[in-house]
């Protein structure tokens, strides 16, 4: 089977989004800004266009940031009890979605189905999760001296800006979107304009779960204008954002001078250190399933393969075995990987495949563009296997966002862990052994904000996700998100 443009037109109808996209604001669609620029939406695994965003004007940011303010003094009215309750909604509301927002996920981003529905999964496990800890946020008795009290309050900052990527547009959404809510602020969205479809149909559907209108606003347009225009608003009290290290020092930049707060999350090149004693099956797994998840578009995907020497054949036949015959296609058909996002990527990741050959590694596997359907104007890579990669290639030093995976050698621990400290990144990394002792050495000394052992999956809502180094500021997902969301208060008093 192979998914034609009826069954993309059919699930788009089926959503019910404007065939133009503008902001939703206040629970509703705004017009278009008289000479607003309008942008293609296209589908990665054939090139059609399947909507366009209609570049959100000056105005109507500005607009959107006062109504989300106003909006939220009638969310403060609401017990945490009861805040809780309607972000459950939400959850509910998502799981009752699920089909067509996976479906419009893959449409929109060019991932497999299923694993769209694992994201789709994911967000409405966000907002239960953070539903759950809404009337739980709480403060501290602090020991004085005779005749004296204190305590602090966890008290909302107001309005969050979160501006999203594209290459988990619904995930990334609701990780910050429900920490933020369920602390008592409103939000203002800005998704890529690659992939707007989940983040507008389900800001929609948070307003008809129960969240007041214009809690959780969307505005839509590239980096600049909408981003930058949006970052500057007087009203927006924290940043969010997921994205380059360029963009993300500019984001910082603006929030030191504005002395708001920001967390930023910007990318990993996360390397995975393979012991000889190491179960190499599940080493290769992990390692194949770098490529697998999101065509490599991720960036807490694990790249960088550190593997003695002593078993580097033994590996690289098991991984290449399990990538050379990964499937490619359309996302609806569920391939093994679909497209990247965009032929600009494409030809990203083809300009880092013939660097690294110049540099001299071999191409076990893969390397090559692809054309999966006769005709259509997808961006495919096959995924690519890369040995005798040092780590002063580019290949290995700079986040490459696609299906490919390269092995490095070492001949003792302690350089592989230099290889793998030797990055500008600190996201996540990984060790496989069996021996309990030197897994814990490892995870010790590896300068990362989450290791992995004997496995490399992403890990649940409940853990805190974020990184070290140029990888970014602050925490996201677990308890730990709602610091960044509340500001501390403390009171003292004379009761003497």
């Amino acid at each position: 089977m192979t998914a034609t443009r009826t069954d993309v037109a059919d699930i788009l109808a089926k959503s019910d989004l404007p065939g133009d996209l503008t902001a939703f604001i206040d629970g509703a669609f705004v017009a278009p800004a008289q000479g607003a620029a309008v942008l293609d939406v296209d589908d990665p695994a054939t090139g059609v266009t399947v909507a366009t965003v209609v570049e959100s004007s000056s105005d109507q940011v500005a607009d959107a940031v006062h109504n989300a303010h106003e909006a939220q003094q009638a969310w403060l009215r609401l017990d945490p009890a009861e805040r809780g309750r309607r972000l459950h909604a939400v959850a509910a509301a998502i799981r009752a979605d699920a089909d067509l927002l996976a479906h419009l996920e893959t449409i929109d981003s060019g991932k497999p189905l299923s694993q769209s529905r694992a994201d789709i999964a994911g967000s409405a496990r966000y907002f239960e999760y953070y539903g759950g800890l809404a009337d739980k946020i709480q403060g501290e008795t602090i020991p004085q001296p005779a005749g004296t009290f204190s305590y602090t309050l966890r008290e909302p900052l107001g309005v969050i800006a979160h501006i999203t990527p594209w290459n988990a547009p619904l995930t990334q959404l609701a990780r910050g979107v429900a920490p933020s809510l369920a602390a008592g602020n409103a939000v203002v969205a800005k998704p890529s304009e690659l992939t707007p479809l989940t983040s507008i149909y389900t800001a929609r559907l948070m307003v008809a779960a129960g969240l007041p209108a214009g809690l959780c606003n969307v505005v839509l347009g590239r980096g600049a204008p909408t981003g930058s225009e949006l970052v500057e608003q007087d009203l927006v009290r924290h940043i969010t954002f997921t994205g380059s290290v360029a963009t993300g020092r500019s984001v910082g930049a603006v929030a030191a001078r504005r002395i708001i707060g920001v967390n930023l999350e910007l990318g990993g090149k996360s390397p995975t250190i393979v012991c000889a004693d190491a179960d190499l099956e599940a080493a290769a797994r992990a390692g194949a399933l770098a490529v697998v998840r999101n065509s490599g578009q991720s960036c807490f995907a694990t790249t960088r393969l550190l593997v003695d020497r002593r078993v580097r054949d033994e590996f690289v036949e098991l991984l290449s075995a399990r990538m050379g015959g990964l499937s490619l296609g359309h996302g609806l058909d569920e391939p093994d990987v679909g497209p990247l996002i965009s032929g600009r990527q494409l030809e990203r990741v083809m300009g880092y495949l013939d660097s690294a050959r110049t540099s001299g590694a071999e191409v076990v596997t893969g390397g090559e563009r692809a054309e999966v359907v006769t005709g259509a104007g997808g961006h495919y890579v096959t995924p690519t296997l890369l040995q005798g990669v040092r780590n002063d290639m580019p290949v290995a030093r700079e986040e490459i966002f696609g299906p490919v995976q390269s092995v490095i050698e070492f001949d003792d621990l302690d350089e592989a862990i230099a290889i793998a400290n030797d990055t500008e990144y600190g996201l996540s990394a990984g060790v496989f052994t069996r021996n309990v002792a030197t897994a814990h050495r490892v995870a010790a000394q590896l300068q990362a904000g989450q290791i992995q052992v004997n496995r490399y999956t992403g890990a649940g809502v409940e853990v805190p996700f974020g990184g070290y180094k140029n990888s970014g500021l602050g925490r996201e997902k677990g308890v730990d998100a709602l610091h960044h969301y509340t500001q501390v208060k403390a009171v003292i008093m004379d009761i003497a």
